[in-house]
């Protein structure tokens, strides 16, 4: 993978640690995980030895996800460089299709990557997602209209899904 850049930044949700090798955006820590935790996910998944902290290599992104927290933003632009296998890439390709303010269920994006029996994989595929929020996993909810879970929390989903006015109409107070 080469060199990998990462930094932190205070955003409206709170510390986000973000991660960008020569190719991409590679990972993204949201609030729920550690600095340490964050490291140590690089460490890892990519080559150690060449982990160097830097805001600059990063600023795109972060412009990107601050304009997002502000509605500003409704499609992001960074290039990406996620680390998975195979089939985790081939869902994350697919949720990345899924436009801003609306939501799709497991069922249906495993039967828009041809594997409709494979939904409880897409679940743990979106699971495994390093980008957060640039890949939307969080616009992934139950064929019974629940929100379902979210490896940053379920507040955190529902916070996502409110921002964009998605969050289900079973969700709302």
């Amino acid at each position: 993978m080469g060199k990998v850049y990462y930094t932190s930044f205070a955003s409206k949700i709170g510390t986000i640690y973000v991660a960008s090798s020569e190719r991409g955006v590679c990972k993204i820590a949201i609030p729920g995980q550690s600095k340490k935790e964050f490291l140590q996910w690089l460490d890892e998944h990519t080559n150690g030895d060449l982990i160097v902290e830097s805001a600059s290599k990063n600023r795109q992104i972060i412009d990107e996800l601050n304009r997002y927290f502000e509605r500003r933003l409704v499609k992001f632009n960074s290039r990406i460089d996620p680390v998975g296998t195979f089939f985790q890439r081939q869902v994350w390709r697919e949720l990345r299709r899924i436009r801003y303010g609306t939501t799709i269920t497991y069922k249906e994006l495993a039967k828009r990557i041809g594997s409709p029996d494979a939904y409880r994989a897409v679940g743990r595929a979106n699971g495994a997602n390093p980008l957060p929020i640039l890949i939307p996993c969080h616009r992934v909810i139950c064929s019974n209209e629940k929100i379902g879970g979210y490896t940053p929390g379920l507040k955190m989903k529902e916070f996502l899904l409110r921002l964009e006015g998605a969050l289900p109409k079973e969700c709302h107070p």
